[in-house]
């Protein structure tokens, strides 16, 4: 089990779950993913794995609810960042 690469993992579903463009969409990481406030900038990889997001359920878990999050989101609004959207599901060409 390699917990840096984990703890970078989480980290990189954090900042991707953060630009969904649809609040009622986001709602489902705030509630079953990484608490809010739990990871910012200054959060080290060993705190990501001292609060228990790389134990093997854990982890688990939040994958399977950022894929799901992911999913809904691309007929949902899609992503938001830095004053892009990216195309929807039905924009998709």
């Amino acid at each position: 089990m390699n917990k840096q690469e984990r703890a970078d993992v989480v980290r990189s579903m954090e900042i991707l779950a953060r630009c969904v463009n649809d609040e009622e969409v986001f709602m489902s990481w705030l509630m079953c993913g990484v608490a809010d406030g739990d990871i910012d900038e200054d959060t080290t990889n060993e705190e990501i794995i001292e609060m228990g997001y790389t134990d093997d359920v854990t982890f688990k878990g939040l994958m399977t609810v950022f894929l799901r999050m992911m999913k809904n989101a691309w007929v949902s609004g899609g992503l938001y960042t830095d004053g892009v959207v990216s195309k929807s599901k039905e924009d998709y060409v």
